[in-house]
């Protein structure tokens, strides 16, 4: 049997002949396929149109078939008004805005941070040990006591804001006002977050651990959850001679367990008295860092500045020493989330922000407050 294969070159010179009939049926797709591209670009030319939301969405259920606005903030960045964002409009400015720095307290840096996936959060802390004893080789042996549990359970809160700008001012601004806002806000949350750590009421927020209860009693007479207080020796200041003592009388207060992380809590009033303490013979009890990032110490345990602590008055709280990772428990749901919304208030757009978080004291004999009380 013989193989018959086709020449090449034959075969080309069949193609040249069927060429024009080819010619003509691609030119024809290619004026199809240009005629597509064209409607394409002039379909990605135009706005997306995001507000077509599916049925089931809140946009839909809420605003578009009930026209629920309930909540709608009506301050908002606009270009008609200077303070309000007009300043950011002409085109020769700074791209760059400078921020006037509010104080962000730093309890979250040195509390015990968890991350929880629901509204609520539970942690059991046993307050005893399980007892032991000495028995002989053939004695019997009698029960012991068993642990005791507690709960904990951080209260929540929600942190929210709502500002706006207008789509001019988006437009027209010389800078990124979507980023600028969002550091804004997060800044804001920071600050706010800080303050209820130290003071918050645990209504619809975390619960401070200044807010806590407080007595004289050392650790085990005093009720699960109460934090002790030692007196600074003077209605609203440290007694007249030898001051430094309370400080040392606090830190011993504190079991030596806890000691190991313990670091002392304060304003920057506070901390200005105390700078200038010294011993008998002439030392300051102050020491600063020596090291960039190193925190200044006080008989030998750094020190946090909290603008958020009490400045020192009658009765008042104003210094607080312990192990916070041991003490206060932070949990927080998710991090700071922003939604960009440009349907709700036309032409605003909205860049809403939440943030749930919750705190408490989570074990009372970690951490000791000074009360300024004769």
């Amino acid at each position: 049997m013989y193989e018959v294969k086709e020449d090449p070159l034959e075969a080309s010179f069949e193609a040249i002949g069927q060429g024009d009939e080819d010619i003509a049926q691609l030119r024809e797709e290619m004026a199809q396929l240009k005629t597509r591209m064209d409607a394409q670009a002039i379909a990605a030319a135009r706005p997306a149109l995001s507000g077509a939301k599916s049925d089931s969405s809140p946009f839909v259920e809420r605003y578009l078939r009930k026209g629920l606005e309930a909540g709608v903030e009506l301050k908002a960045l606009s270009g008609t008004s200077d303070t309000a964002g007009g300043y950011a409009v002409p085109e020769e400015i700074d791209a760059a805005i400078d921020r006037t720095l509010s104080s962000i307290s730093p309890i979250r840096a040195i509390a015990n941070v968890v991350k929880v996936g629901s509204a609520g959060y539970r942690k059991l802390v046993t307050t005893g040990g399980t007892p032991s004893g000495w028995v002989a080789e053939t004695a019997e042996r009698a029960e012991t006591n068993t642990p005791t549990f507690a709960e904990i359970a951080p209260p929540f809160g929600e942190l929210y804001a709502n500002p706006a700008a207008s789509q001019a001012m988006l437009d027209d601004a010389a800078f990124d006002v979507e980023a600028w806002l969002a550091q804004e806000i997060a800044s804001e949350f920071a600050r706010a977050e800080g303050a209820a750590f130290v003071n918050g009421s645990g209504v619809n927020r975390p619960k401070g651990f200044l807010q806590a209860p407080n007595l004289p009693q050392a650790d085990g007479v005093r009720p699960f959850g109460t934090l002790q207080y030692l007196t600074a020796g003077a209605a609203g200041g440290f007694s007249a001679s030898n001051p430094q003592d309370k400080l040392i009388d606090l830190v011993q207060a504190l079991r030596p367990p806890y000691r190991q992380g313990a670091v002392f809590v304060m304003n920057s009033a506070t901390a200005a008295r105390i700078r200038k303490f010294k011993t008998s013979d002439g030392a300051f009890l102050w020491q600063p860092g020596l090291v960039a990032g190193q925190p200044d110490t006080l008989l030998g345990y750094p020190v946090v500045e909290a603008e958020d602590m009490p400045d020192v008055a009658a009765d008042s709280l104003s210094i607080a020493f312990g192990n916070f990772k041991a003490g206060y428990l932070i949990a927080e749901r998710t991090e700071t989330q922003i939604l960009r919304d440009p349907f709700t208030h036309k032409p605003f757009v909205h860049f809403y922000a939440t943030k749930r978080v919750g705190g408490q004291v989570s074990n009372s004999e970690a951490i000791k407050l000074m009360k300024f009380s004769a």
